[in-house]
């Protein structure tokens, strides 16, 4: 993230916002398979939701004119806008930051994601709900922490054994020893990541498939 500064109010107009900060994606091969998995399980949870958008590690930027003033959440919700794909966002051709920010976390992002980003995210973004995820736990015991916004502030969520729930996703996210699932309250299932998803869409399939070739059987029988 690039710290905040105040704007002159004559910054140049620009047409140009980069689309990558030179970054790698993520640091670990746990920590790339978690960001994947809820950007994909997020992704089909809302998918009947046409004003919710879903991505992660994209540029955000926030003020118009200043493309050094960015961030790229790992995760993110956006309530009340348009679904479609986005080369970048911006906030203010959107109107709004995200609902809900998950950072997947690490000893050498713990300074970012606890101080600068937080700050961001509560102040400029105006974020709901922010998540830090350790999956590592290289600086976090309990691998999660939690706040919510309050008036201006964010207020600290107590996480019990490893699961709190999420007002603005409407699930639970669960720390399962290392890996951060989303779960369904009213089912108790876990959501699946799209190859997952695909993989029970097949079985469906080839169970229904057997199903109809049995029952044509039976009937020439």
């Amino acid at each position: 993230v690039t710290p905040m500064r105040r704007s002159t109010g004559h910054a140049e107009r620009i047409a140009y916002y980069p689309e990558s900060d030179g970054k790698p994606m993520s640091e670990t091969d746990e920590h790339r398979d978690t960001m994947v998995y809820l950007i994909e399980a997020l992704k089909l949870w809302f998918r009947d939701r046409a004003d919710v958008y879903v991505s992660g590690n994209l540029m955000m930027y926030f003020v118009e004119g200043d493309a050094n003033l960015k961030v790229s959440p790992d995760v993110f919700v956006v309530k009340g806008v348009a679904r479609r794909r986005r080369r970048v966002y911006k906030l203010w051709e959107e109107g709004k930051g995200p609902d809900v920010v998950i950072e997947v976390s690490s000893r050498g992002t713990k300074s970012e994601d606890l101080s600068a980003k937080f700050e961001l995210y509560r102040d400029v973004l105006k974020v709901r709900e922010y998540y830090v995820y350790d999956p590592m736990r290289e600086y976090l015991p309990g691998r999660m922490k939690a706040w919510r916004r309050r008036g201006r502030e964010f207020v600290e969520r107590k996480i019990s054994a490893g699961k709190i729930e999420s007002a603005e996703l409407g699930l639970t996210l669960v720390d399962r020893d290392g890996i951060l699932r989303l779960q369904d309250p009213d089912t108790g299932e876990f959501l699946p990541g799209v190859q997952e998803a695909a993989a029970r869409a097949n079985e469906a399939t080839a169970r229904a498939a057997d199903a109809t070739a049995r029952a044509e059987a039976e009937g020439r029988a």
